[in-house]
């Protein structure tokens, strides 16, 4: 059965910065964890294969100037929900790789093993203020920082191996020392000796996201323009999506809300049987789209009340599978643990 995943951005009010106008509670609602709960649970019940969650260490622009860690916010649905995957974004240019992959694997522990992660390169000169770190300034620095930064995540989850944790009561042994193993990475701005200190997560390595150019490090290729072919990689398409509401068309809603940005990404605005036929035939191409609402509140529930219904009735996408890791609602297989004896 080939795979089609369905991914939605859930942070703040929407894509669109000054989404909060057309939010149905004051700005500071976008930032609690009832709301939070809420729409993640309406994504997953509408069927969607996983959520993501921006983050910055510096305020977000637009009308709303707050937000939670990402992947603090994701851990606070993954009790609560049972089938979605929860995908933050964490950057990697200041970040303690370390600690990173700590978090993430936490994360997959917490969830049931439906964790993965965006990393992202970080540019603004503030975030570096913010750290307290100096500021990476070159472009191949911040390639470099984020690949060493994906390798080392992906060496500690595999320093320890599966059955490493005993928790003998007997002989009172809880590790099995010889199934922890140092990953001793050398890179240009850091090392890292290891092992982990958190077990080997439940999927073994977390459903990571990345550019095309890091598609030798990735699970997934994040990529702007519909692909003409499908591809080696499992690739998802991301698309900002503006939808014709009872109260207004997507067109006056934009109006509304002003000129912004352009994101870069694949956009579609109109009905919600426009986005259906438009993710039906990206499915001959791409494995997966991330829809990024203009304004969560408004778009959230077209999305679930008429696009991901007809799209699981034609069979173009899958509900996640309950008891099932997020790799598993990829199609992808757990991987061998690359320290492991064999």
């Amino acid at each position: 059965m080939s795979i089609f995943a369905v991914g939605i951005e859930l942070d703040g009010e929407g894509a669109h910065p000054r989404a909060a106008r057309r939010a149905n509670q004051p700005s500071s609602g976008s930032i609690s964890g009832k709301t939070l709960s809420l729409r993640v649970a309406a994504a997953e019940n509408a069927g969607f294969t996983f959520a993501t969650f921006d983050d910055s260490i510096l305020p977000p622009s637009g009308d709303v100037r707050a937000r939670v860690d990402a992947v603090a916010r994701a851990s606070f649905v993954a009790a609560t929900t049972s089938t979605i995957g929860l995908v933050p974004v964490v950057g990697t240019t200041y970040a303690e790789p370390f600690h990173t992959s700590s978090q993430l694997a936490t994360l997959d522990y917490s969830s049931r093993g439906r964790a993965g992660w965006i990393p992202i390169r970080v540019t603004d000169p503030a975030a570096a203020r913010a750290w307290g770190r100096p500021e990476v300034t070159s472009d191949a620095d911040r390639t470099r920082e984020q690949r060493d930064s994906i390798t080392v995540a992906r060496q500690l989850w595999d320093s320890w191996e599966d059955d490493a944790v005993i928790r003998h009561v007997a002989s009172g042994r809880f590790l099995d020392r010889d199934k922890l193993h140092y990953v001793d990475f050398q890179g240009e701005s850091f090392s890292v000796k290891g092992p982990a200190i958190v077990p080997r997560p439940p999927q073994g390595q977390l459903v990571v996201f990345g550019t095309e150019d890091e598609r030798d490090l990735v699970d997934v290729v994040l990529v702007r323009e519909t692909p003409s072919a499908r591809t080696d990689a499992l690739t998802v398409v991301e698309i900002d999506v503006a939808l014709d509401t009872a109260d207004a068309t997507a067109a006056e809603r934009l109006e509304s809300l002003g000129a912004a940005t352009a994101s870069g990404r694949t956009s579609y605005s109109g009905p919600a049987a426009g986005l259906t036929e438009l993710l039906t035939d990206l499915a001959s191409t791409a494995d997966g789209v991330r829809l990024f609402p203009t304004v969560v509140d408004e778009d959230l529930p077209v999305l679930s009340r008429y696009v991901l219904p007809e799209l699981l009735q034609t069979g173009v996408a899958h509900r996640p599978v309950p008891g099932s890791t997020f790799r598993d609602n990829l199609g992808l297989a757990r991987p061998a643990n690359r320290y492991e004896r064999v």
